[in-house]
This record gives C-alpha cells, sequence and structure tokens, in this order.
C-alpha cells in the first residue's frame, strides 16, 4: 500500500504565512491561523508545500486504505483559501449544520471536504468560526486518538 503523497514537513506554517503573496492573501492567512489555533488548541504542521494543518487522525478507508491526515485546516492558495472541514464531509449532522451556515456565511464555493473563499472580507468570520468548531468537535468525537 502507498503512502499518501501529502505528508508533514519540516517547514514552519509562520514561515510559510509570511511568504504568501500577495500581501492581502497573507494577512487573510494570518487571521485564518489565529482563528484555527483559538478552536482548536493545536499547533499547526505544515502538510507538503502549502497546506497549515491542525490536529491529524488515521482511518482505514472501506478500501483498506489507511490514511493518515489533518483533521482541520486551511491553505491559501494563489486564487481562493482553501479550508479543509472534514467533519462535515465524514459526518451527515454536522454536514447539514455546514449546510444551514453556508446560507449565512457569504460568497463562497466548496468542494467534498472544502470550502474555498476568494477572500475573508467576502464572509461572515462569526459563522465562519462557527463551521470550524462544529467541525473540529465532530472530528474529535468521530476521531478520539
Amino acid at each position: 500500500m502507498s503512502e499518501a503523497k501529502t505528508q508533514i514537513t519540516a517547514v514552519d506554517p509562520a514561515a510559510f504565512i509570511d511568504a504568501v503573496e500577495p500581501e492581502a492573501k497573507r494577512d487573510d492567512a494570518k487571521v485564518l491561523d489565529a482563528m484555527f489555533r483559538r478552536i482548536t488548541g493545536e499547533k499547526p504542521k505544515m502538510w507538503g508545500k502549502s497546506i497549515i494543518g491542525y490536529g491529524d487522525y488515521h482511518t482505514t478507508y472501506d478500501s483498506g486504505r489507511k490514511v493518515h491526515w489533518l483533521r482541520t485546516g486551511f491553505s491559501p492558495r494563489k486564487t481562493k483559501h482553501s479550508l479543509y472541514l472534514m467533519g462535515g464531509y465524514c459526518d451527515p449532522v454536522t454536514g447539514e449544520k455546514h449546510g444551514d451556515a453556508l446560507k449565512r456565511l457569504g460568497k463562497h464555493s466548496r468542494g467534498k471536504s472544502c470550502l474555498y473563499i476568494n477572500k475573508l472580507a467576502d464572509v461572515d468570520l462569526e459563522i465562519l468560526e462557527e463551521m470550524i468548531r462544529n467541525d473540529w468537535n465532530e472530528m474529535n468525537r468521530r476521531y478520539p486518538d
């Protein structure tokens, strides 16, 4: 069985954030980092070249593939911030809570386990924090290790 391509690296997340361009994206990344730290109580780690993760978990898919992945996190990508909200993907109740919150969030788009935001000024930060907190709580319930 092969390892996942995206692994924890030794890169300092603060140094990574300090190098994010443009400046507005960097400023948003600092706000997101502070929010994720406050909600999770976790010190971030870099996953691959561009994902900042908070906490981690292990699971085995139905296919038998074993996975080590971040519990939650984000990546300040050039066009959009990608927020990894795994709890909403894993749990229908949390997914439904996300659905309700998304109606109030502001401008965004979605993937299966990702929330995409162009810039934080486009969204209500209190609702975003609520979503991250619900997601974090579900991941800790589902994967208590």
